[in-house]
């Protein structure tokens, strides 16, 4: 079992917390630069950064990762005495060395997110590494671990397709009229309404390249706000049956008492558009598109069902690629594994070269008088050449034997102190 690298992790997240729970262990910015500064006493915690999210606050450390290390963590982030009317211990999560590692790689590959597959977690990991480092926090181990992660977060990106299927509403929208159209790239789009899943749509709707905007909501002054943000242009909302002729495709994201576009209204627009396709999808609950719409020649509409079963769809196939990732992330543990223990042995194998130069040196010397006379270029080469030469013979399969023990069982000690008894390195132990 690999229980001595020194990692520990101390979290809660979206399974194990209820937002009122989480909100109240999150860190703003002053608060976890202050944290970090005090979780890193170099006795208990010798590195550390925090992962703070919406859906997750969680603390990585390298020091001794027992039971001190843990009780430190807790105090300092004042977890210790718990929440009012709150059992933190049943919301808590503890991770040590293997355990820690596989879940951080799992975090930042977005296996571990609420929407398995979502992009934004890996930059937010990023983000609490570069804090971690501004802060003085993160030494040579952290950095080591979290190089893995991204990299692990990279190959599952590249490897998988566990983020090309959209899950979110405001981007299945968009991907919908992009089924329809190909290519948005000359498309012009009208947003009805400006709220929360609007927004969403219209930064989607400008990354996807469209050639133009339109965006109408009741009151007028957030329309303006909402287009000025990403490039758009503002219309009246009560003039939306002429600007129904302009676009390709129309979102309707709002809320009122009735439908904002009716069937008729529909019919007189396409009449002027020359029955040109149009993609109409309603994001609205209630509906606030008339649905008889549908009947109209090359008009496309789809309701917020249409769009659930889409999601639905693209959620199972994402969960299928994540079986996929998962793979990947075994992989870069146990090579990130490997490269740590691999590592361990490295001042062990400093220390055997260097005993067996000293022997053949000593050797050499005291035999010196039997080898007769030698010229300086001839001595030279024996001591820089050919005593080398040896010493790296000899040492060869020792060394090997120490990195295969390291990858195969998983530590370095079995392989690694037989050979320092044997030559009496260090006192015999590593």
């Amino acid at each position: 079992m690999l229980t001595d690298m020194g990692i520990l992790l101390l979290g809660v997240n979206h399974r194990t917390a209820p937002v009122h729970v989480r909100e109240q262990l999150a860190f703003g910015d002053t608060e976890l630069r202050t944290a970090l500064a005090d979780l890193v006493d170099r006795e208990t915690i010798d590195e550390a950064l925090i992962v703070s999210t919406c859906n997750r606050v969680e603390v990585i450390a390298a020091g001794s990762a027992d039971d001190a290390c843990l009780d430190r963590m807790m105090d300092v982030l004042g977890w210790s005495g718990g929440l009012s009317g709150v059992d933190l211990e049943e919301h808590i999560y503890v991770h040590r060395d293997l355990a820690a590692i596989r879940h951080l790689f799992r975090v930042a590959s977005s296996l571990d997110s609420m929407i398995v597959g979502e992009p934004q977690i890996l930059g937010q990991v990023r983000e609490a590494y570069r804090v971690g480092l501004d802060a003085g926090t993160v030494g040579r181990n952290l950095t080591t671990l979290m190089q893995s992660a991204f990299a692990t977060a990279k190959r599952v990106r590249t490897e998988t397709a566990i983020g090309f299927n959209a899950v979110s509403v405001s981007f299945v929208a968009v991907e919908l009229g992009r089924k329809i159209f190909g290519a948005l790239k000359d498309r012009v789009v009208l947003l009805i309404g400006a709220g929360e899943m609007a927004e969403l749509a219209v930064q989607h709707l400008v990354d996807s390249g469209v050639s133009g905007v339109l965006v109408a909501n009741r009151t007028h002054e957030r329309a303006e706000t909402l287009a000025g943000l990403h490039g758009a242009t503002a219309v009246e909302f009560e003039d939306l049956g002429t600007h129904l002729v302009e676009p390709d495709i129309v979102i309707c994201s709002t809320a009122a008492p009735d439908y904002v576009l009716r069937a008729a209204d529909v019919r007189v627009a396409q009449d002027r558009r020359r029955n040109r396709p149009l993609c109409i999808i309603d994001i609205s609950v209630p509906r606030q598109v008339d649905p008889a719409a549908a009947e109209l020649d090359n008009v496309f509409l789809f309701d917020m069902d249409d769009l659930q079963r889409v999601v639905g769809s693209n959620l199972k196939e994402r969960e299928r690629e994540a079986s996929l990732a998962e793979v990947i992330v075994d992989d870069e543990v146990s090579k990130y594994v490997g490269r740590v223990r691999t590592a361990d042995i490295g001042p062990t194998v400093t220390e055997l070269k260097e005993r067996l130069n000293d022997v053949a040196i000593g050797e050499y010397r005291r035999l010196r008088r039997r080898l007769g006379d030698l010229t300086p270029e001839q001595e030279e080469a024996i001591l820089s050449v050919l005593l080398p030469s040896i010493v790296n013979k000899i040492s060869h399969p020792m060394i090997a034997h120490m990195r295969d023990s390291a990858r195969r069982d998983g530590h370095a000690d079995g392989g690694v102190s037989i050979w320092r008894r044997i030559f009496g390195l260090g006192g015999g132990e590593q």
